[in-house]
């Protein structure tokens, strides 16, 4: 176990650098199209695409077209939509009329010709093609992997959160707007070869002349575009049925061929995450369209009822224990991490990507509560503690809104820690469950701004946890619990800490539990000891410090 005690000249280096969104960046009108709810945006309301793609290995190329059904809910005839070079959007059109299109940039400007009722419902068909960007080091910096299986085979897939779907098929990139009666994505492939996407399988058809193979696949619920994927490999599927608490769910797995034994050996950490995260979260929240596991040529993605998987087989992340404590070799990190997000990412999604927190931070919180489920609190405690190396408190976790960037790395364990801290503030694990589960009740398929979680949270809690959350998303500091003893007293009070903090906090004198409430002001308390003993209780992440030197 460890807990953080700072220094006084770290204290001191933190108190200069602190600042409320130290983000510094530049941003250009391109950012700007991507991250903000332009007016071309706001006037229609997504509610289907029906996208088909045709893959061809050979030139590491895609074509196809997207049809997007949407709801007028504005009087307006120019429409936003997002494609990014070199992929080029070669034509629109609506009720067979070709549109005239303004190419800004990766975004394309459409004007309408037919009217525009409030409440109608209409379709624009988009055609693209052109050869994506290739990913370099997927998924962190996003685009198409097109490597070979060790038959010589394509195996191909996409991974675009932080890029953006746009990156290879047109459609409204912004989370803010979901399909909201699905999608369904129609793949073309080489007959030799087999698609993967999101939903259920619906159907397959067999060109014999052009040798290819168009697997349809059918999404239900809304979808996140970075959610949406294609894997394309060699194929082999297995599965089994689990009940769930809201009836059977098909649990689906696809892996290389090569690799069926492992996946058959290690796959079974896929029934024990949706148990555990079933009791912490509630209901799987995509019955409709199952649950898949896709091997894919890279880590792995939370594509919704898609999660994508690279983890070699084996526990831990790539074989390693990102706490340091023994307790992340008990599962598979991408089983668990990347299903989790089906809770927090893709069940209840961020409307704006400096809001990557809500994904991040409960997720990866989300792993220590897989332990807690399966081998008790302390060590789910022990692993979330461990974590705490991983965090360089070196910029907020919220990043900078309306321009399509997100906050810093510190999101995962920085975010997971402020998870178990408010938990402890809480002091109720039935309590911590059921608002836990009632995030994915309240916020059902919805998209959400950070406020919306944190208010939720803060009356769900009986407890106002604003300052909390301004101190552990939006500033950089440590809370440091500073003390001193004097005549059988114990003054303390909160440092290093944004305007207003007061987080309840259990400490332990001579061993024994007080819990306090610390402000900025300094407080006495009869401890009765002149030279007691002060530790603060490790499960909060926190500093303390003793000014008076004892």
């Amino acid at each position: 176990m460890r807990f953080i005690l700072l220094s006084f000249s770290l204290l001191l280096c933190l108190s200069a650098q602190a600042q409320m969104f130290p983000h510094g960046e530049e941003f250009t009108r391109q950012d700007t199209l991507r991250g903000t709810i332009t007016p071309e945006r706001a006037w229609w309301d997504l509610q289907y695409y029906h996208l088909e793609v045709t893959v061809d290995p050979e030139t590491k190329s895609l074509s196809g077209k997207n049809t997007v059904r949407y709801k007028v809910l504005e009087d307006a005839k120019r429409m936003q939509i997002d494609l990014q070079a070199p992929m080029q959007l070669t034509k629109a059109a609506q009720d067979g009329t070709e549109l005239e299109i303004e190419h800004e940039g990766n975004a394309h400007f459409i004007t309408l010709k037919a009217s525009q009722k409030v409440g109608e419902e209409k379709e624009v068909v988009l055609t693209f093609s052109g050869t994506p960007v290739e990913a370099v080091r997927p998924p962190w910096d996003g685009g198409l992997t097109w490597k070979k299986d060790s038959n010589g085979l394509p195996f191909i897939a996409n991974s675009n959160q932080g890029l953006g779907a746009s990156i290879w098929w047109p459609n409204k990139d912004h989370m803010y707007d979901e399909p909201d009666q699905g999608v369904l994505i129609s793949v073309t492939v080489p007959e030799n070869l087999m698609d993967v996407s999101n939903g259920r399988l619906i159907g397959t058809d067999h060109d014999k002349v052009a040798k290819t193979k168009t697997y349809h696949w059918e999404v239900k619920n809304p979808i996140n575009n970075y959610g949406i994927n294609i894997n394309v490999g060699d194929y082999v599927h297995f599965g089994e049925k689990y009940a769930g608490e809201k009836g059977e769910l098909d649990m689906d797995y696809y892996v290389l061929r090569e690799n069926l034994k492992k996946a058959k050996k290690q796959f079974a950490d896929a029934p024990r995450m949706m148990e555990a995260f079933e009791h912490w979260f509630g209901p799987y929240p995509f019955y409709e369209d199952s649950y898949k596991l896709v091997e894919a040529p890279y880590l792995g993605m939370e594509h919704q009822s898609s999660v994508t998987y690279g983890n070699a087989f084996a526990n831990g992340y790539l074989g390693r224990d990102l706490s340091g404590t023994g307790w992340g070799l008990k599962f598979d990190f991408i089983i668990i991490h990347e299903s989790g997000h089906e809770w927090f990412a893709n069940n209840i999604t961020y409307r704006d990507i400096a809001d990557m927190w809500v994904h991040e931070s409960f997720t990866a919180y989300s792993e220590n509560l897989f332990l807690d489920y399966f081998y008790g609190k302390e060590a789910s405690e022990e692993y979330v503690l461990g974590t705490r190396m991983a965090i360089n408190n070196d910029s907020p976790i919220i990043g900078t809104y309306n321009v399509n960037s997100e906050g810093s790395g510190d999101m995962y364990y920085k975010g997971a820690n402020m998870l178990h801290t408010i938990r402890q503030v809480v002091n109720d694990d039935e309590k911590w469950r059921a608002i836990l589960r009632g995030l994915n009740a309240e916020f059902y398929h919805k998209t959400v701004s950070t406020r919306q979680i944190e208010n939720y949270i803060s009356q769900k809690a009986g407890i106002n946890l604003t300052s909390v959350f301004n101190q552990y998303l939006r500033d950089i500091r440590i809370p440091i619990f500073s003390y001193y003893l004097e005549e059988g007293e114990l003054f303390y009070r909160w440092e290093n800490v944004v305007d207003g903090f007061d987080m309840p906090v259990k400490i332990y004198v001579d061993g024994e539990e007080m819990n306090l409430k610390p402000t900025q002001r300094w407080q006495p308390v009869d401890v009765s000891q002149k030279n007691a003993k002060i530790t603060v209780d490790k499960d909060y992440y926190v500093g303390s410090m003793n000014i008076s030197g004892n």
